[in-house]
């Protein structure tokens, strides 16, 4: 078997047992159809596989464009359009300031908020910037509405030379988006038509952003095809996603109804809402579904720690950890100790946080609460890149155990048809 880079672990004794063999037969025809089916929005499974050095040399020559000539990027998206970049974008980037590769990378279109859009435009006053505007169709409100505003505004600032700072990300044949791009001669990247939103990250919906702000695409690409080629085994003895999804699965079928992921690093605090959105909308339907939240240790510690450790018993924790943080600072000793810290001299703030996360993760599985642990040597582009595809691997999996497509949301349609009659309602009383 082939070493992987990213290990699961269950810290519970009590629910070490998972019968594995009963999900052997449902998981090899769930791989099959993963790796061999055309007629779905699979794209995704093969593609970190594929040769992609044109496409990276292209997304990095706009890139550098951008850098060179602009302040700040702005990305119109939604959803799937704007999660996986901006994800890893923080968990990449400085906490303070731009990565030295890179520009400052700001997000519209996520949200329908007056003050935040006027915000925004006022932020840009006095810097040059580019858009990069992102969606297959182009009509989805937040980030058409967006795009309309900010591209009034950068027609005003730059007249005829605006279309060269509008960057479309969209489909290749269909759509309003691709209509306004060709009418106006924007420079396109294409949505690949058979990934969807969710699982875009590692197409140019994510890998322009990402290398706007600085991070090695090369690199996130990398270790997604190490996952790629790892992940390729059908056996539950060998695939980490699928033991992943299987554990989940076990405990779901045990009436744990909510997943609660968790980590250390502030950094990641995007990252959990990419996450929330893959499995949330891939699982949630017929009713069924676990429940996808999130929390930052230890600053959630000090908020809902106390129902995590004695609260209802619904959930259970995937805790995600990295041995290696880039950046690290040292307890320094102080002669008057008035704090009483001295003890932790010397000490690294990174090794105390390890440290807690240990002493957390006894504390909840001791308390009863099932702890899945994924371990990952170091939070850099190329651990990065292996945990998004292993997440979207188990998520597939763990879609198809419930017996749900991974690949649609019909739920939500609800709220879009429910806004759009109430909008034309308005429109009739004026």
């Amino acid at each position: 078997m082939a070493t992987q880079l990213l290990q699961t672990t269950i810290l519970n004794e009590q629910f070490l047992n998972i019968d594995y063999s009963k999900y052997e037969s449902s998981v090899k025809a769930i791989h099959h159809h993963l790796e061999e089916t055309k007629d779905e929005l699979t794209g995704w499974v093969n593609a970190p596989l594929e040769e992609n050095q044109d496409l990276i040399d292209s997304i990095q020559s706009i890139a550098n464009e951008i850098k060179e000539n602009g302040d700040v990027l702005v990305v119109i998206g939604v959803g799937g359009s704007y999660l996986g970049a901006k994800a890893i974008q923080d968990a990449l980037t400085p906490y303070f300031g731009n990565h030295p590769d890179g520009i400052e990378v700001i997000y519209a279109g996520q949200n329908m908020s007056g003050a935040y859009i006027h915000q925004l435009l006022n932020c840009l006053t006095n810097k040059q910037f580019y858009i990069n505007v992102i969606s297959k169709s182009g009509s989805t409100m937040e980030p058409a509405l967006a795009f309309r505003v900010l591209r009034q505004y950068m027609e005003e600032r730059y007249g005829e030379d605006a279309s060269e700072r509008i960057i479309v990300t969209t489909d290749s044949e269909t759509g309003l988006l691709r209509e306004m791009a060709v009418t106006q001669h924007y420079r396109q990247f294409v949505i690949p038509s058979n990934i969807g939103g969710r699982y875009s990250v590692l197409t140019p919906v994510g890998l322009l952003p990402i290398a706007v702000a600085g991070v090695d695409i090369a690199q996130l690409l990398d270790g997604a095809k190490e996952a790629a080629t790892l992940l390729k085994e059908e056996s539950l003895d060998s695939n980490e996603a699928y033991r992943y999804a299987v554990i989940r699965h076990a405990l779901y079928s045990l009436g744990y109804k909510v997943e609660l992921l968790a980590s250390f690093e502030p950094a990641l605090a995007n990252f959990h809402d990419w996450w929330k959105q893959l499995f949330g909308e891939s699982e949630g339907k017929d009713q069924k579904g676990l429940f996808p939240a999130t929390v930052n240790y230890s600053t959630d510690l000090h908020a809902i720690g106390q129902f995590i450790q004695e609260g209802s018993p619904i959930l259970f924790e995937t805790l995600l950890h990295f041995h290696e943080i880039t950046d690290d600072h040292h307890v320094p000793n102080d002669h008057r100790n008035e704090d009483k810290l001295n003890y932790l001299s010397n000490h690294s703030f990174n090794h105390i946080n390890a440290t807690s996360k240990q002493g957390t993760a006894l504390a909840h599985a001791e308390g009863g609460v099932p702890v899945i642990q994924l371990e990952l040597d170091k939070l850099d582009a190329y651990h990065l890149g292996y945990l998004i595809y292993f997440f979207m691997k188990a998520c597939a999996m763990s879609a198809y155990l419930l017996e749900v497509n991974p690949f649609d949301q019909p739920g939500v349609e609800a709220y879009k048809s429910k806004m759009l009659e109430l909008l034309n309602v308005d429109k009739v009383k004026k």
